[in-house]
């Protein structure tokens, strides 16, 4: 008898030693979580030295930042001394609600590096590396066609208790390559397509009008705020359980040299995570079960000129910075001296964020962030 209780014991005391040394356990056995939805929103090449630091001064100018008539203007609302005051009054929901109750990862000052692992550091090798979770050496255009690769979101829609419950929401036409909509039947509302179908109320028969009425954007597309009423619109029916949205307009304003424009459709962009946030949080299918994770698909080159472009001739920008906001993730807020994180490790986050692992079927793709989950 006093053997068997010592083996029994002996055999606990092994199983606890081995569940605390190795691999965390698959997001599947967890059973704790409170999260339901998951909401991935990106701002296309918005630098991480914004996010962090705010409006940068070499570039409130119009020899550096292309700005005109509005530098006192734009340093009325944006220019602060102190960089957290800046980039408090630049995303006041991203520092206000984001940063307090979540955690945002990428301040280089402060010792947290968060960076694309394509070594291409440009928008289809990253959005690619961030839903697939690891980079393709074969995608190396943002013209190249059909991904190959799955998807998090594709493989997710597979699942019975999620299928038809994931939906894309994107300025850019080329999501529709992006989630290979000819394969994997998504729903995604992309570029300047008319966003309602059927039958439409005067509202929604206006809006589409303004969509076949109004000049594209460059790289064809539509503007920020085009995209943000249909999405609303979506929440109460489609009760969306996995949602992609991607706004453009900063990485337009980056290419095009213009700082001003640039600052305003950055604070416009928190502006629309914040509405989401709150519409979502109205809603009871969603009420503190919605996780954001907020993000960019890569960084800016740093200077008077280098600012306005990004890709392997310039430095920095594989740069990016992550952000997280939801029921189970704990409120670490800014995070400094850690360990770094990758764009890869996203689509393997969202899917653990929904008690599933997505690395039994993409055995290739990065971990999840281990920290954004209790």
């Amino acid at each position: 008898m006093l053997s068997s209780t010592i083996t029994r014991s002996l055999w606990c005391v092994l199983v606890l030693a081995l569940i605390a040394s190795g691999p965390a356990l698959p997001a599947e056995m967890s059973g704790v979580l409170k999260t339901r939805t998951v909401v991935l929103i990106v701002s296309d090449g918005l630098r991480w030295q914004e996010i962090f630091t705010g409006a940068d001064p070499e570039l409130l100018n119009e020899k550096n930042g292309g700005i005109w008539e509005t530098e006192r203007e734009l340093r009325r609302e944006f220019w602060r001394t102190d960089p957290a005051e800046r980039r408090q009054a630049l995303f006041p929901f991203l520092w206000g609600t984001v940063a307090v109750r979540g955690q945002i990862f990428g301040n280089q000052t402060q010792g947290s590096i968060a960076r694309v692992t394509n070594g291409l550091a440009f928008s289809y090798p990253g959005y690619n590396e961030m839903l697939t979770g690891h980079p393709d050496a074969r995608i190396n255009s943002n013209e190249f066609g059909p991904n190959p690769n799955l998807t998090v979101f594709e493989w997710l829609n597979g699942l019975p208790e999620l299928h038809g419950h994931v939906a894309v929401y994107a300025t850019w036409g080329a999501f529709k390559d992006i989630f290979n909509v000819g394969r994997s039947h998504l729903p995604v509302q992309a570029g300047w397509d008319p966003p309602y179908r059927g039958t439409t109320s005067a509202r929604e028969e206006l809006l589409n009008r303004l969509y076949q009425s109004t000049t594209p954007l460059e790289d064809g597309d539509v503007y920020n705020a085009f995209l943000q009423v249909p999405l609303l619109d979506s929440l109460p029916a489609q009760q969306a359980r996995v949602l992609f949205v991607g706004y453009g307009e900063t990485d337009l304003w980056g290419h095009v040299g213009r700082y001003d424009q640039l600052l305003h459709s950055a604070h416009l962009f928190d502006h629309f995570v914040a509405e989401l946030w709150n519409a979502m949080q109205a809603l009871p299918a969603y009420r503190d079960r919605t996780t954001f994770i907020i993000t960019a698909d890569h960084g800016r080159g740093s200077g008077p000129v280098e600012w306005k472009e990004h890709g392997v001739k310039q430095k920095g920008s594989e740069n990016i910075w992550i952000a997280v906001l939801g029921p189970d993730t704990p409120p670490l807020g800014e995070r400094m001296h850690t360990a770094p994180v990758t764009q890869a490790q996203i689509a393997a986050t969202v899917a653990a964020l929904l008690g599933k692992d997505y690395r039994q079927a993409v055995p290739e793709a990065a971990a999840p962030i281990a920290d954004v989950l209790r």
